[in-house]
């Protein structure tokens, strides 16, 4: 299985992004998927997960600022962001389970996703 990330960039502070995460594998189709980031000097944190039947979980400081949205049968998870700020500047990463009917517990532990991606710059300039 890979995950490849793509649209992240270079904005001005109350500018958006929009990211895209790509699930390929033969037999591959996610349980949910998440973003994570990690910040130079910072340890990786969860943004926002995504479960294959829509159900999602965002990290506080990105509430009504990022939406979260994902295409099953594409195997593909979207992160629009907006409103963004300086402490948005990371590596944004992609992971993703086959675990279906997961707890929302389970999906925000990083241990519970199998595959991870490379991650995709995202810095915001003031």
């Amino acid at each position: 299985v890979q995950l490849q990330a793509s649209g992240g960039g270079e904005v001005q502070a109350g500018g958006s992004l929009r990211l895209s995460c790509v699930a390929s594998g033969r037999t591959f189709s996610y349980g949910f998927m998440g973003w994570f980031r990690q910040a130079p000097g910072k340890e990786r944190e969860l943004v926002a997960t995504i479960s294959s039947g829509g159900s999602t979980y965002y990290r506080d400081s990105v509430k009504g600022r990022f939406t979260i949205s994902g295409d099953h049968a594409k195997n593909t998870v979207y992160l629009q962001m907006s409103s963004l700020n300086v402490d948005d500047t990371a590596v944004y990463i992609c992971a993703a389970s086959m675990t279906r009917a997961a707890s929302l517990r389970y999906r925000t532990n990083p241990a519970n996703y199998d595959h991870w991606g490379q991650g995709t710059q995202v810095t915001v300039s003031s």
